[in-house]
């Protein structure tokens, strides 16, 4: 069993930064795919950022390329998701998942392990 728990959520101005975390504990999860996908409310979860337990395979989606960076160590069972450029369109509920096996990681269906969620909120 694996427990996930973001932080780093908040509030941020458009043109803004944020730094979330998600700390690993439980059982081990160096092995595993990280990601991160967000919801916004009425929408479906939408896949933000993944990385090998390597950090050889980094994805992002189309809609943060370039601004998001996701990142992990290993040594503390933690990944990290710098969010710089921030668009009132990032608003959402973030929620951090591990997984291993087959599968995409762009798929949330595919991911074993789940956090509660951390709400990012960019003004305008």
């Amino acid at each position: 069993q694996v427990q996930l728990v973001e932080s780093g959520g908040g509030l941020a101005q458009a043109g803004g930064s944020l730094r979330l975390s998600c700390a690993a504990s439980g059982r081990t999860v160096s092995n595993y795919f990280m990601g991160w996908f967000r919801q916004a409310p009425g929408k479906e979860r939408e896949f933000v950022a993944a990385i090998s337990w390597s950090g050889g395979t980094i994805d992002y989606g189309d809609s943060v390329k370039g601004r998001f960076t996701i990142s992990r160590d290993n040594a503390k069972n933690t990944v990290y998701l710098q969010m710089n450029s921030l668009k009132s369109e990032d608003t959402a509920v973030y929620y951090c998942a591990t997984k291993g096996g087959s599968g995409s990681y762009r798929i949330s269906a595919t991911y074993w392990y789940w956090g509660q969620g951390t709400q990012v909120t960019v003004s305008s």
